[in-house]
């Protein structure tokens, strides 16, 4: 069957300085590069890979251009797997959101908000994640890899359509770096997810 390897970006300057990146363009911190070249020389000695698609974000890139130089392999880019646009709240710290009364502090209540100023909800994330994951359906029999590199909110979003729970989704999300291994039947079926952490990965914990 088809495995899909879901890997969230390492730690970028938003993650350092405690910003909402939202879709801006935050390069990864030098921890970060360094931490994404080690993730993709150790993942190079555990399995092949046939495709990697990243998030068009500067970050989700980064961290995908050092397995493209491993394996060979371009990296492929999609919109779809774009960090939640935050509307007006993009660019904030998060001391900064904590008195907004327009912000939705519970991440569990999010569902149906959308954040002023061309913002998504979750909602609107889960919809273009299924239609991603769709397109794997009919990869599900063969026995490709594929690397995926996104971000923490749509990480949510992707748990809830590969365990069938949507509306419904976790709070937790996985570290930077951290990688959630899943043998994909097809979506609408419910998935096993395993964790996998690689160089300091298990260390890098930013909260989105």
């Amino acid at each position: 069957m088809a495995v899909l390897y879901f890997i969230r970006h390492a730690e970028s300057e938003a993650n350092s300085k405690r910003i909402l990146a939202s879709q801006l363009p935050f390069p990864l911190t030098e921890e970060g590069k360094r931490e994404a070249e080690l993730i993709a020389s150790q993942f190079r000695e555990i399995t092949g890979l046939d495709r990697i698609i990243s998030s068009p974000l500067l970050r989700a890139v980064q961290t995908a251009e050092p397995f493209g130089r491993r394996y060979g392999l371009p990296v492929g880019q999609d919109i779809r797997l774009a960090e939640q646009h935050l509307g007006i709240f993009s660019g904030m710290t998060y001391d900064e959101v904590k008195s907004e009364p327009d912000y939705r502090q519970d991440p569990m209540d999010r569902w149906n908000w959308v954040p002023r100023g061309g913002g998504e909800s979750y909602e609107m994330i889960a919809q273009r994640v299924c239609n991603f994951l769709s397109e794997f359906n009919g990869d599900a029999g063969n026995n490709k890899n594929y690397l995926i590199v996104t971000h923490a909110v749509v990480f949510r979003l992707i748990r809830g359509a590969l365990e069938n729970t949507l509306p419904g989704y976790p709070k937790a999300f996985p570290n930077n770096g951290e990688i959630w291994k899943v043998d994909f039947t097809g979506l609408g079926n419910k998935h096993a997810i395993e964790s996998l952490f690689l160089g300091n990965s298990r260390d890098f914990t930013h909260n989105p």
